[in-house]
């Protein structure tokens, strides 16, 4: 006799496998084009500041186009926008790899941004649907991981692909993204045909019902402050302080980068336990005061091991948080309603932390020092857990309305 399984619950759908073999291709193709990106760009004979334009245009476009996006979700549902987005971007990777201008380069770039929210919010609802309600930490996780992995495969094979033209990853890329939107197009149902037989029409969640809800109010707020601090601050500013400030080796800011991301994937099979058996506030609280802390402690980090233990640490505070968030927002939202705009407004505040915080922080940096700057922002993570302690526990909900589960 087999022991029995130490997961309760039902077993993870073959649809939420599909979305995250989808997710691999998108996430392993963006890592490819990431580290080549700045590069491609200055190599437009443009300054520094234009090349940095490229970069963000991408995110700005993302949060410009994520209202209409949540739209598009509503009216049509999340997997024809899904679909579409993966396609668009695609076309804009494909377009930028034959850019003959600078201009070409940041048009085309900013045209994937808006794919990019498309098929985000698009797969934030497919999640939704598709998870069952008792296993959503599990479920986050798992796709948390995904992307991680290919986060940290992507910037390898990039590197790889560089040396036969800087303009090769960009068409590889494209060819990952094509596979995603074959995948869903091919292997996963339309949730809104599946689930519409036999059940009443429920009107899709508005965005004032879901502020009514205190917990998606403690989810935005910790939302905000991860865009800021995990999207934003990490990406921009801890290799600068790694090679200014701590050793101008260049492996050592990719070292640094990457423990964050193995303390974050370390992490995810715990928290993801944690989510659907005790509750999603309790390890949002912890990764919040885990994760700010040790943010904080990055700029008194002043040898290479030190920085690399902090930002291992933190990172297992960003595993822990993103598990109980996500499932949170599916709780708030329940897997019988249709919430475009609810989630375009929680991916659009994150944009928000993550495109102005590296400003502030840069700004507090060039001005008190990088030990200001990483105290702001580690401070703000902090700050973020304070809601989720008036917020009811929405794990509670969801075993009311399946007892059985």
């Amino acid at each position: 006799m087999s022991p029995p399984s130490r997961r309760s619950g039902p077993s993870v759908p073959r649809q939420i496998w599909v979305l995250i073999v989808a997710a691999f291709a998108i996430a392993i193709g963006f890592g490819i084009v990431s580290p080549v990106l700045p590069q491609y760009a200055h190599s437009f004979s443009v300054s520094v500041t234009a090349t940095a334009v490229v970069v963000s245009a991408f995110a700005a476009f993302r949060l410009l186009w994520a209202t209409p996006a949540g739209a598009l979700v509503g009216r049509f549902g999340e997997r024809p926008v899904y679909m579409t987005g993966v396609l668009v971007v695609a076309a804009s990777s494909a377009a930028t790899a034959f850019a003959q201008s600078y201009w070409q380069l940041l048009a085309f770039r900013s045209l994937g941004g808006i794919g990019s929210v498309m098929f985000t919010v698009s797969a934030m609802g497919l999640l939704v649907r598709l998870a069952p309600p008792t296993i959503r930490g599990r479920v986050s996780a798992l796709y948390g991981a995904t992307f991680l992995l290919g986060s940290i495969a992507g910037p390898v094979v990039g590197g790889l692909l560089a040396q036969f033209g800087m303009r090769v990853p960009f068409l590889v890329y494209s060819g990952t993204l094509v596979v995603a939107a074959v995948l869903i197009g091919v292997l996963l149902e339309d949730p809104r045909q599946t689930q519409e037989t036999g059940r009443p029409t429920v009107e899709p969640m508005t965005v004032r019902e879901a502020f009514a809800d205190p917990a998606y109010r403690a989810v935005v707020t910790s939302g905000f402050a991860n865009g800021w601090s995990n999207f934003g601050v990490r990406v921009a500013m801890v290799p600068l302080f790694a090679a200014v400030v701590v050793s101008p080796e260049p492996w050592v800011a990719g070292a640094v980068m990457a423990v964050f991301a193995i303390g974050n994937a370390g992490i995810l099979p715990f928290a993801s336990r944690i989510a659907d058996g005790v509750g999603r506030r309790p390890l949002v609280i912890a990764g919040t005061l885990v994760n700010g802390a040790f943010t904080a402690m990055i700029g008194l980090s002043a040898s290479v091991a030190g920085l690399l233990v902090v930002s291992l640490l933190a990172g297992a505070g960003g595993g822990l948080l993103g598990p109980g968030q996500q499932a949170a927002v599916a709780d708030v939202i329940g897997s019988e309603r249709s919430a475009g705009k609810v989630l375009a407004v929680f991916q659009m505040i994150q944009d928000v932390g993550a495109i102005v915080g590296p400003v502030i922080v840069g700004l507090i940096a060039d001005r008190v020092g990088y030990g200001a700057a990483f105290a702001v922002t580690g401070a703000l993570m902090m700050a973020a857990s304070l809601p989720w302690f008036r917020s009811p526990e929405t794990l509670e909900r969801v075993r009311a309305l399946h007892p059985q589960t």
